[in-house]
Order: structure tokens, then sequence, then C-alpha cells
């Protein structure tokens, strides 16, 4: 797995997630729920990740829609 995108942006990382998905790419959401505990103040940034394998056209995706 590899990072692609690291935000506190709730509303970002699932506009990722849905257009990773759109392309076939899994994508999983890190930290949400460390994330919730700390009280959702910031703190703790969310990690994006995808497979290694699906990492370069993760980026790729991400960059043509400037998001990356």
């Amino acid at each position: 797995m590899r990072v692609v995108v690291t935000s506190n942006n709730p509303v970002r990382l699932s506009f990722l997630i849905a257009l990773l998905a759109d392309a076939g790419i899994e994508a999983i959401l890190l930290d949400h729920h460390t994330s919730i505990l700390e009280g959702s103040a910031g703190a703790i940034p969310r990690r994006l990740v995808v497979s290694t394998d699906d990492f370069p056209r993760a980026c790729t995706i991400l960059r043509d829609a400037g998001e990356w």
C-alpha cells in the first residue's frame, strides 16, 4: 500500500475515493477512527492509500484532476 493523499478535509477525501473508484482503483482511508478519537480537531490527518500496483495510475488520475 502507498499513500497518495494526506488530508484533514473529509469532503475532499470522499471526492478522491469516488474519483479513484470510477477508475476501478480501490482506495482505503486510514487514520479515520484515530482522528475521531482525538475529537476530529484536525490534529491527525487521514491518509488515502492504494495498492502499490495501482499507485502510478492513481497518481496520474489525481494529477489530471488537479488534486495532486
